[in-house]
């Protein structure tokens, strides 16, 4: 039987619905309803996510459509912070071995991108596979065509001592690491001092580097948020209130 098929076949049976209520449950009140006609589970298991401060092991869920990560509470019984990517918006790249940092792949959306790792390379292999073959599928059914915008895929901070673009501020606690949302480089406060609307990452302007603020704004796409401008001091004033560690924490999560 071929997988398409077998997809197919297993979307109706009693069984997968039990499992897919089962993760559901995992997840608790706070986490989105999984349970859905033609949601089929395909596959799940622990991977180490590359997140901003350092590796984290992640629960991962593949569905048919789409693909489910959270927090370890309590292994295969508890779950928080759930995350949800539509499968359609996925586009996955294999990531060279460095260091402890084997087996990887990088998933990117236009939302938000980041690097995965698995325990051996069999278990990348498959993971690899399996979500190829439900992209391909999804797309096929829709017609539409592979997602060319990806989000950047942010830099750990551990690889940055100095601001990557200045190359000048060293980073103490007092002058504290950011990231660009467009380019991913960890930029010091002066190096990063504007906002950009991304619509494919946030409705609100997001942090950018002057570099690619520059960017930005000659090709006239978006609109960029100058906090020496009084634009900015009346309509920007919102998300100053919300320190970056809350901004930054979320995103790369």
């Amino acid at each position: 039987m071929s997988e398409a098929k077998m997809v197919d076949r297993l979307a109706n049976s009693e069984a997968n619905s039990k499992r897919i209520q089962v993760v559901e449950g995992c997840f608790g009140a706070a986490g989105q309803p999984l349970v859905i006609p033609g949601r089929v589970l395909i596959g799940e298991g622990v991977l180490t996510k590359l997140c901003r401060k350092k590796p984290k092991a992640r629960q991962f869920f593949l569905f048919n459509d789409i693909l489910v990560y959270g927090n370890i509470v309590i292994q295969k019984k508890k779950y928080n912070k759930q995350h949800i990517i539509p499968l359609e918006s996925v586009t996955i790249n294999t990531v060279a071995d460095e260091g402890d940092l084997r087996n990887g792949w990088l998933i990117k959306t236009p939302t938000k991108s980041f690097a995965v790792y698995a325990a051996t390379a069999t278990e990348k292999s498959e993971w690899m596979s399996h979500i190829s073959k439900c992209v391909g599928d999804l797309l096929e059914k829709s017609g539409k065509a592979p997602t060319g915008e990806h989000a950047a895929v942010w830099i750990p901070d551990s690889e940055a001592t100095l601001c990557m673009r200045c190359q000048k501020i060293k980073f103490t606690p007092l002058s504290r690491r950011h990231h660009c949302r467009k380019c991913g480089y960890v930029v010091c406060g002066p190096c990063s001092d504007k906002k950009f609307l991304l619509p494919s990452q946030s409705s609100k302007p997001v942090r950018v580097c002057e570099f690619c603020y520059l960017q930005l704004a000659s090709a006239g796409g978006g609109t960029g948020l100058d906090p020496r401008s009084d634009s900015y001091s009346r309509s920007g004033s919102k998300y100053n209130n919300v320190s970056d560690d809350e901004d930054e924490e979320d995103s790369s999560d």
